[in-house]
């Protein structure tokens, strides 16, 4: 593709003002580790829930549901609970708060505060930093292979798609090094500005191009329902015969029902085990108090909305103008392609670097905080802990550099294996997620579960997130995706966690007590509020349980119509605007009383408490 030179230099203006904020926050973020990686823990709740979101709005992610909403129509808004988009609503509800009560820097930091010291200690800290690590290369491998395709179409110069990767990545990393956080979260808010313009446009362009009637002849008939069945019944043989053999391939739609509630289920646990050690709990631990960490984490899916506008926006031009050019290509097709074919064709001069520009912004937002979040583990966790413990400032900051630099290369040379971005997708949510769910549930709510049990149950969840996504289709054909191994993965790390947890001793007394004054969670924890109550007879039972679920409920539909809406407008659909609307404020009611009035009141009551640093005890023998 040719660029105008005015596109041009609009592609170099962004670069280079990117990097100019990394020089400029250089000298402020390298006073101290939690100047670096938390930006001091004073930016506002919005401005870190801007910066969150932009995380999100990955090129990549966008990239494939483009193509789902292309092949699935409008019942394609349920498929990003595989990841699950609705743990944001959990977080907000109550698990931020928890995790910001800590005032620890990072979540295996955070895990110390659970299980404290010792030998158990020591390596329920370590394996999460595993997994921290694992995960953190797994979504650079898979932003490397969106952002390689991306720019081999769109930019003027002959290289490969891993050429333009690691350009890319470098470029981003520059900036994340020399500024940390502070930079990351102020380059996002610009990034977001730029990819909410570039949304709006991709948007108005589509309204004014399509009507309704043109998007009913080029798709099946029940595209815009969001109703279904066991099996999704859309037809494409007589529009794009080809979509009918890639959706079979997937394996999704002709038992559409069992994965919906495979889904479901998958998506429930995995948000109330937290917040993953990544960019998003980062951004939790760099709120100023847990009363805005809430609100940071539920402002995210309002942030998210103009995303949902640019991907209405590209499948809708794609469908009705690519679909053609598609059919052409027979059984060849590679509907992740359909945003840049779009873009290419319907831009014209002059927007291009604008676009490409909010384009790009939507990957470097992602990748950098996902650099950024796993340097922390890297420098944190094992330098400071094990080699240089007593290290000062400045040489830690150094250190981070390296970190950094060491966290890119490992998911370039992840990146390098990958064929397809679907495939990098599946596994991570269906098979990676599956080992971190059933040890960091129980964590929150069982008192009993030790550092061992919390050791085993993700060390074999990690193991078995490897082999069960291989094993499984050998036994079971159609259950090729790896959302179906999710319940075999979680099933075997339960089982582990068990059994590590009742075959050694409990977590002492001092480090549970000290932790439920702190987060106050519910659950399980009986035997421990009996403690704690003998020192303090004034703590009360959290018995908010039945609450806080029925608002995650409540909030999930609110989310989900922050989906439907935008998309409902592009696609030129009153009724289903209507309903939605209608659904988004009932839902907003009932949260503003049953769950934000209350957090005011909350964390005005108990923030002296929630805030005071915990002091890590020397607990268990290394002999248990």
């Amino acid at each position: 593709m040719r660029l105008s030179t005015l596109d041009l230099a609009v592609l170099i203006f962004y670069f280079v003002g990117m990097i100019g904020v990394g020089i400029y926050v250089t000298r402020r973020a390298s006073k101290n580790l939690d100047s670096y990686f938390l930006g001091g823990k004073t930016m506002p709740w919005w401005l870190l829930g801007i910066s969150n979101a932009s995380a999100m709005w990955d090129i990549t992610g966008t990239m494939w549901f483009v193509y789902i909403l292309y092949a699935y129509g409008m019942k394609a808004v349920f498929l990003p609970w595989v990841w699950p988009i609705f743990n944001q609503i959990f977080d907000a509800v109550y698990l931020s708060k928890w995790i910001r009560r800590s005032n620890a820097r990072t979540g295996a930091e955070w895990i110390t505060t659970r299980f404290g010291g010792g030998r158990s200690g020591e390596l329920s800290r370590g394996i999460i930093v595993l997994f921290a690590l694992i995960s953190v290369t797994s979504f650079i491998g898979y932003e490397f292979q969106g952002i390689g395709k991306f720019c081999k179409v769109f930019l003027p110069w002959d290289l490969s798609a891993n050429t333009y990767a690691i350009l890319l990545m470098g470029i981003t990393a520059s900036y994340v090094v020399m500024g940390g956080m502070l930079s990351v979260v102020l380059t996002d808010f610009a990034q977001f500005c730029l990819m909410a313009l570039s949304a709006i446009v991709i948007g108005i362009i589509a309204i004014t191009k399509v009507d309704a009637g043109m998007l009913d002849r080029v798709t099946p008939p029940g595209w815009r329902d969001l109703s279904f069945g066991y099996n999704i019944a859309l037809n494409w043989n007589g529009l794009l015969p080809a979509m009918d053999g890639h959706i079979a391939k997937e394996g999704i739609a002709s038992m559409f029902g069992l994965f919906f509630v495979v889904m479901v289920l998958k998506g429930i646990m995995v948000s109330m085990a937290g917040a993953a050690p990544n960019y998003d709990m980062q951004r939790i631990l760099a709120a100023k108090n847990p009363r805005e960490a809430s609100l940071m984490s539920a402002i995210v899916s309002i942030c998210l909305v103009p995303r949902w506008i640019l991907i209405g926006g590209i499948t809708l031009l794609g469908l009705v103008f690519v679909t053609p050019e598609f059919r052409k290509m027979g059984d060849n097709i590679d509907f992740e392609t359909v945003l840049p074919y779009v873009i290419n064709r319907f831009l014209p001069a002059g927007l291009i670097g604008v676009l490409l520009a909010g384009l790009l912004s939507s990957f470097m937002a992602n990748f950098s905080a996902t650099m950024n979040a796993g340097a922390a583990y890297l420098v944190n966790d094992l330098y400071k802990k094990y080699f240089r413990p007593a290290a000062d400032n400045r040489t830690l900051v150094k250190f981070s550099y390296l970190a950094s630099v060491l966290i890119l290369v490992l998911g370039i040379v992840t990146g390098y294996f990958l064929h397809s971005i679907t495939e990098i997708t599946q596994w991570i949510v269906g098979g990676l997620y599956g080992g971190y769910t059933a040890a960091n549930i129980l964590k929150w709510y069982w008192w009993r579960f030790n550092g061992y049990g919390y050791f085993w149950g993700m060390l074999v969840g990690l193991v078995a997130a490897l082999a069960v996504p291989t094993v499984l289709p050998m036994a079971a054909p159609n259950f090729h995706d790896p959302t179906y191994a999710f319940p075999f993965i979680v099933l075997l790390s339960f089982i582990a966690c068990i059994a590590g947890t009742l075959l050694t001793r409990p977590v002492d007394e001092e480090t549970l007590k000290n932790f439920y004054r702190n987060v106050r969670p519910w659950g399980f924890w009986g035997p421990v509020h009996a403690l704690v109550v003998k020192d303090d007879p004034t703590i009360e039972r959290n018995t908010d349980a039945g609450r806080d679920l029925l608002n995650c409920g409540v909030g999930i539909c609110w989310q989900l119509t922050l989906l439907t809406i935008p998309l409902y407008v592009v696609f030129r659909d009153l009724r289903g605007t209507l309903i939605s609307l209608a659904v988004l404020i009932a839902t907003m009611i009932f949260l503003k009383k049953s769950w934000y009035d209350r957090l005011e009141k909350d964390e005005g009551l108990t923030s002296g408490a929630h805030n005071a640093p915990f002091a890590a005890q020397p607990v268990e023998s290394t002999g248990d």
